[in-house]
């Protein structure tokens, strides 16, 4: 979350207009993320948040992704749920944007996950894999590897600048996973940025997963990979086996991997981690100036990627061998 566009009070109450939460009683920017622009709004009818859609989501997905949250909570998975305004519509325009609204979660982002975490997002991202099996939409994944080298091209002429030498080794890499990308996983509906940030907890218990506006049909055992990446590293970019093992036990009590996910996780964790390094370089090297948001370290995922590349089975991230 993040914001770019600035709303007035006035564009706001203007949108307001067309729902029946009453009265605006304040509002309030959120800092935190890098994707569209976020505000906590609280009116008569309690809280809420807005979201003005921005950079990469298309409008022409907005309709999948907000189906998908209604389905995906009508089967127990907790999430966000669009409002309807008095028309019985889900989207609008504030400040130039599309925008929608959806129901607020209690709970807050961890910062400093344990194991217990890890086995609780494990748990919850194969329950999504298996309620989504059977969701009626589709949706490419727009991130997918098919789209990393046009990313590349972006960020190459600048990336030495984050660290000498950074546009090479990423070549190299895309060269190595073009080759071995597999292509006949087991695929449905993923999360594909369930990063902490995007799962909220009461005490030890998960509460609630929220933004699925990178949500699209791919690989499943892609999204294991995205979420080894994002909760089993420590500060010092080191992989916590035992965060990895409580994860991966959690999932496969909900959701069996086949033995050819298993064998396909290290390449699936080198995508997952060379994804988010190049689209934190892009954001890096191209945050508008005067946005209220503070870019990730893209040389976070580079690390990452330097683990990965060192792995030959999946037993290195947690799988009994």
């Amino acid at each position: 979350m993040a914001v770019y566009t600035d709303v007035t009070a006035e564009d706001l109450a203007q949108f307001l207009a067309d729902y029946d939460l009453g009265d605006l009683l304040s509002y309030k920017g959120i800092a935190e993320g890098v994707e569209n622009s976020n505000f906590v709004l609280h009116t008569r009818a309690g809280s809420f948040i807005l979201t003005l859609y921005e950079k990469r989501v298309a409008e022409k997905d907005l309709p999948f992704f907000l189906t998908l949250m209604e389905y995906l909570a009508a089967r127990g998975i907790t999430c966000p749920q669009p409002v309807k305004n008095k028309k019985g519509g889900v989207l609008g325009r504030v400040a130039g944007r599309p925008a929608a609204i959806v129901t607020f979660l209690d709970g807050l982002w961890v910062r400093r996950p344990n194991p217990g975490h890890c086995a609780a997002v494990g748990e919850a991202l194969a329950r999504l894999h298996r309620v989504g099996s059977d969701f009626p939409l589709q949706r490419v994944n727009a991130l997918s590897i098919a789209s990393w080298r046009a990313l590349y091209e972006q960020v190459k002429d600048r990336s030495d600048d984050v660290r000498p030498g950074l546009g090479t080794e990423i070549a190299y890499e895309l060269d190595a996973l073009e080759n071995e990308w597999p292509r006949d996983l087991p695929s449905g509906i993923i999360h594909a940025d369930l990063f902490p940030d995007n799962v909220f907890f009461l005490g030890d218990t998960l509460s609630g997963l929220i933004d699925f506006y990178f949500a699209c049909t791919d690989m499943l055992a892609y999204d294991v990979a995205i979420c080894l990446n994002a909760w089993c590293f420590e500060s010092d970019h080191s992989y916590n086996v035992t965060k990895g093992r409580a994860l991966l036990r959690a999932y496969e009590k909900v959701r069996g991997l086949s033995q050819s996910e298993h064998r396909a996780l290290p390449i699936l964790a080198r995508g997952a981690a060379v994804r988010f390094l190049l689209t934190r370089l892009v954001d890096w090297l191209a945050v508008p100036d005067g946005a209220l948001v503070k870019p990730k370290d893209p040389l976070e995922y580079y690390r990452k990627l330097r683990f990965h590349q060192s792995v030959r089975s999946a037993a290195n991230y947690g799988f009994a061998s």
